[in-house]
């Protein structure tokens, strides 16, 4: 690998290789699996995120790069297997892409059919379908190889499919809740306007209450639970219907309430008190003259 040279995905790749070679590799990356990686690429996600959200393009350069590296990371470990290699994933979702632009990529009549309504699930279904159908007769099944990596991904159980396949369960709470209930309203399963999600919103809130006033021996938690969580679905779909996305405001209200936090630290600190050393009263007081800042 040549130094001063602009890096490409096979150096990039290269640096892998050698970090996961037994022996000479980096023994913290000898050590980890999928399971213990999938963390930090949901992290990346979110930090590719965060500095779209900030406008920072030079943040998002760099966490894009990380986010990269997490393919390559899987690609390699799947590779040590005999699974899959990173060049896999590049023929598997460049295909898909073509796949899944007829109007760009196809026939003549397809491209001048243009992007018909819908025409993104109905691909996608048929992928799914195609999937769940059984090898046509004669087709050898693939060969089976003995994995040396300790945790390998495990194989989905097969079931009939549904309407809601295609929504990983990996995905944030809020935004896999507005997922599922994306595709039940697709098939007709939603309420008919906002007015009757606030008032199942009202409904959910009086049962949570009605719990937590009753909920005094330790297996009442989990009813407690269950309640705090079907609140928060109705949520989702309050957001739904309004077309907001709830991680966005959620985040939003996490900033505002870091930045007036942070005022009130401030003028904590101008006084040389920290708020452990202040009251809820004063703490109060400060953070409705921030708020009034902010408006003002």
């Amino acid at each position: 690998m040549v130094e001063d040279a602009r890096k490409s995905i096979g150096d990039l790749m290269d640096v892998m290789a050698a970090l996961r070679t037994p022996g000479t590799g980096c023994p913290w990356d000898l050590e980890q699996t999928f399971k213990t990686i999938s963390p930090y690429t949901i992290e990346e996600a979110y930090e590719v995120a965060d500095a779209i959200e900030r406008g920072d393009m030079a943040d998002l350069k760099d966490e894009l790069g990380d986010l990269l590296l997490q393919v390559v990371y899987h690609a390699r470990m799947a590779q040590e297997q005999r699974a899959f290699a990173f060049a896999d994933v590049v023929e598997a979702v460049t295909a898909k892409m073509i796949r899944r632009h007829p109007h760009v990529f196809g026939s003549a009549a397809e491209r001048a059919a243009g992007a018909a309504p819908g025409f993104w699930e109905r691909i996608k279904a048929e992928e799914r379908a195609a999937k769940a159908r059984p090898s046509s007769p004669g087709t050898p099944a693939p060969a089976k190889v003995s994995a040396p990596h300790p945790n390998p991904l495990p194989a989905s159980g097969e079931r009939e499919a549904s309407v809601l396949d295609g929504v990983p369960a990996a995905l944030p709470a809020l935004t896999r809740a507005i997922k599922l209930q994306h595709k039940a309203a697709k098939v007709g399963f939603d309420w008919p306007s906002l007015a009757p999600v606030l008032d199942k919103l009202k409904e959910e809130l009086q049962e949570l209450e009605d719990e937590i006033a009753g909920g005094k021996a330790p297996a009442d938690r989990a009813k407690i639970e269950e309640e705090f969580g079907d609140l928060l679905f109705v949520m989702a779909n309050v957001a739904r219907h309004l077309k907001l996305d709830p991680e966005g405001a959620l985040r939003a209200a996490n900033s505002k309430f870091t930045r007036r936090f942070h005022a009130i630290e401030h003028r904590l600190a101008e006084d040389g008190r920290t708020p452990a050393q202040s009251t809820l009263e004063e703490m109060d007081q400060l953070w409705d003259e921030a708020k009034a800042s902010e408006k003002g």
